[in-house]
């Protein structure tokens, strides 16, 4: 083979000394305008286009949607309040048990607080004779005149249903218990217990079956959970005084301990912030929950849960409440 042509060899890709001068003056060019834009950021003006606004203490909306936040871990969004040594957290964190016995029971609650939300979390509860116990689900804020959303689940001897007890307290009062029997046994399987809370209404849910309504009537005299963020929290804890059966049967400590499991927790809500107010914007947010309301199906499966399925009404209760029941009672 001979060789190649000098002619047909190439041509060199290299810069050449008269491309210098334009790369220094790029170069330098680059460098002013950082520069600039730092000095533009650091000036009056730049620190009302950068940094963020300041906030109210008051629920007080800014423009970004609801974070979602799926099948998050317990250690990732959850603390133990209470009873650490009674609370074990498995699988990568994904699945929660709280224990009681004699000596503890056990609570933990959610890292953020919520103005507002959808959330959901599987349970499944003490098997055999759980007589006595109390295991809560619920949102709730802190003080005297706190608001509060209640799933409790009212431990039963062996072969009786369990008792789901669901209340809200608005600044402080309670007393709106409607109490329910599962149509299922809660201690084989997880199923999920949900609660939609929005300005207009909350939802109860057992799996796909709205059990419980409580809308709002602040028109009526009738405070609405509205302005008070709350935590998740979650307890297992010896209630034997009251719990099952108004407190006659007691609790079995030789069965201890009695154990509820917790997995996919789901939470799709507005996270207060003390700093920065809610993480919704006002009325527009287009999360389908912030609107929620129950349709003609959803109405119907209501109806049947109630009818069937409910044990007790605060709303009947005429022995309880002599003077009279709440005006919202009047409505539904």
């Amino acid at each position: 083979m001979g060789l190649v042509s000098s002619s047909r060899l190439p041509t060199s890709r290299a810069i050449g000394p008269s491309c210098i001068p334009f790369l220094a003056f790029l170069s330098v060019s680059v460098f002013l305008l950082y520069k600039a834009d730092l000095y533009i950021a650091y000036s009056k003006r730049g620190l009302r286009r950068y940094q963020a606004r300041p906030y109210m203490h008051s629920p007080v909306f800014y423009d970004i949607e609801p974070r979602v936040i799926t099948n998050g871990t317990f250690n990732r969004l959850f603390e133990i309040s209470w009873g650490e040594d009674h609370a074990n957290i498995l699988e990568d964190g994904e699945l929660l048990t709280l224990s009681l016995d004699r000596r503890s029971g056990s609570g933990l609650r959610s890292k953020n607080e919520y103005l507002f939300g959808k959330i959901d979390m599987q349970l499944k509860l003490i098997k055999g004779n759980s007589a006595g116990t109390v295991t809560a689900y619920y949102l709730s804020s802190e003080g005297d005149f706190h608001d509060e959303i209640d799933f409790e689940f009212l431990g039963n001897t062996s072969g009786d249903p369990y008792t789901l007890s669901t209340n809200v307290y608005s600044q402080g009062k309670g007393e709106r218990e409607q109490q329910f029997f599962l149509w299922f046994d809660p201690t084989v399987d997880f199923h999920t217990y949900t609660i939609i809370w929005n300005p207009r209404r909350i939802l109860f849910y057992v799996d796909d079956t709205p059990i419980r309504e409580f809308t709002n009537n602040e028109a009526i005299g009738v405070p609405f959970l509205n302005t008070q963020p709350m935590r998740l929290h979650s307890s297992i804890w010896n209630a034997e005084e009251w719990a099952t059966r108004g407190g006659l049967v007691k609790t079995d400590w030789s069965r201890a301990p009695f154990i509820a499991s917790y997995k996919n927790f789901s939470v799709d809500a507005c996270i207060w912030s003390p700093s920065r107010g809610s993480s919704c914007r006002s009325n527009s947010t287009t999360r389908p929950w912030y609107r929620e309301k129950l349709n003609t199906a959803a109405t119907r499966k209501l109806k049947w849960a109630q009818k069937y399925h409910r044990v007790y009404n605060y709303c009947t209760d005429k022995w309880r409440f002599p003077k009279g029941v709440g005006p919202e009672c009047k409505l539904t």
